[in-house]
């Protein structure tokens, strides 16, 4: 049985993976990155054993990982033996993300897969993993129907397709609007300037994020790491990213389609996806994929039957719409669910979604948080509210440390968010 150890409830740097599962208020919580396809005979084996070891509750995270909540510190064990034995792939190291469809996209300039599979086993056989602080991650976006433009890494690695050939655009400590850029280098050169700009971040202490080092030097240091690989005066790429939306179909290399489906509010019952799970199979599905965005992607289904499934997974009470308004609605566990929750973020999710229905959309979006540390959304919002001892503090067009325009007692929290809400419809978008 596999030995467990706990890590600590309060820690926002945690990362709580099979062999450290990490307390919470309804148990323990741990956490898996999958790497490529799950099938779907082993994600229904994973549902079940939600159920039987923990709390029935699976999460996919903003950054498409997978949670399970309730377990405690008997059945934790046994859930990590039921995952062994299953032979899902993940991520247990530093984070190194890629593409959704990696390898099975069309479109795709590069297999990000494929490179990052080839970091991580730099990774393994390098002192870094020791080095770090548990958040840092890297970026490898190798284009497509879904690129990663939205997802905030330490390291960026991000395919341009020029008049010669596929190049790598770096970007440091931000998703790619906001990451700072530090230059191109050839494919053959992405893994040694990842590996080397970590190691830049691993020497400015075991708590620092690139964000910390670019502070500190403007980037001063970075860019010292790899001048011998970045290309100078490199072409112009032919074409951008396209912006790109998990729930949609997608067609595959082999003539298939992938088709995601959202989890309303970033978590689902085990049954419910037990349900999903059984319709796609019967369908001739073979796997799915866990996706940024908390959603998750079903894999090879013929053309005519993404349709279907789409149904029984909007009848189940996934997001099967683009323009869901509950997208626009991010809410931590919350009380008592997470013991440093002063609100019922989740449970006030639903209510909220729909009393903001008609404002909510990409220039509207609500971050309820249930307490300070803003564990849901990284980004600003334009209204968070936050859970405290004393009542609900909302803050406009901001994160949870921000100054608050109100704060208001728990049981006035819905009205004064439908007031905002319409205020700010009346007011073009300002408060």
């Amino acid at each position: 049985m596999t030995a467990l150890a706990l890590s600590s409830p309060h820690r926002r740097g945690a990362c709580p993976g099979l062999s450290a599962p990490m307390p919470t208020g309804d148990g323990l919580l741990v956490r898996l990155l999958p790497i490529g396809s799950i099938s779907l005979g082993a994600f229904r084996k994973l549902c079940a054993a939600a159920r039987l070891h923990g709390n029935g509750i699976v999460e996919v995270t903003a950054r498409g990982s997978i949670q399970i909540r309730g377990l405690s510190a008997t059945s934790a064990p046994r859930f990590a033996d039921v995952i062994a034995s299953l032979d899902i792939a993940t991520s247990d190291g530093i984070p190194v993300l890629s593409n959704p469809l990696a390898g099975l996209d069309p479109e795709e300039a590069l297999d990000a897969g494929a490179r990052a599979a080839e970091l991580r086993r730099a990774l393994r056989e390098s002192s870094l993993p020791a080095r770090l602080a548990p958040k840092v991650s890297v970026a490898i976006d190798g284009g497509g129907a879904l690129n990663l433009d939205e997802l905030a890494a330490d390291v960026r690695l991000r395919a341009a397709t020029t008049d010669r050939e596929v190049v790598l655009r770096v970007g440091l400590g931000g998703d790619e609007t906001s990451s700072t850029f530090l230059g191109t280098v050839a494919q053959e050169h992405a893994i040694d300037a990842a590996l080397r700009l970590l190691d830049v971040i691993a020497q400015s202490g075991r708590a620092a994020r690139a964000r910390d080092v670019i502070a500190a030097d403007g980037g001063a240091a970075f860019r010292r790491a790899i001048p011998d690989l970045v290309i100078p005066n490199p072409p112009s790429p032919r074409s951008a990213h396209k912006p790109a939306d998990p729930i949609d179909t997608y067609p595959l290399r082999d003539g298939t389609r992938a088709c995601g489906f959202g989890l309303a509010f970033g978590h689902a019952d085990a049954a419910a996806l037990e349900q999903l799970t059984d319709t796609a199979s019967a369908a001739g599905a073979v796997g799915l994929r866990a996706a940024p965005g908390r959603t998750l992607l079903i894999i090879g289904l013929a053309p005519e039957a993404a349709a279907s499934v789409t149904a029984v997974a909007e009848n189940l009470g996934f997001i099967v719409r683009a323009g869901d308004p509950r997208r626009h609605v991010f809410a931590c566990a919350g009380a008592p669910i997470c013991s440093s929750a002063h609100i019922a973020a989740r449970a006030l999710a639903p209510r909220i979604a729909e009393i903001a229905a008609r404002q909510l959309g990409p220039s509207f979006d609500v971050h309820i948080s249930g307490c300070a540390k803003g564990c849901a959304y990284a980004k600003a919002a334009v209204l968070t509210v936050v859970g405290s001892p004393t009542g609900s503090a909302l803050i406009a067009d901001g994160r949870p440390h921000d100054a608050p325009f109100a704060t208001v007692p728990s049981n006035e929290l819905l009205a004064a968010i439908e007031r905002h809400a319409r205020a700010r419809q009346c007011e073009g978008g300002h408060v």
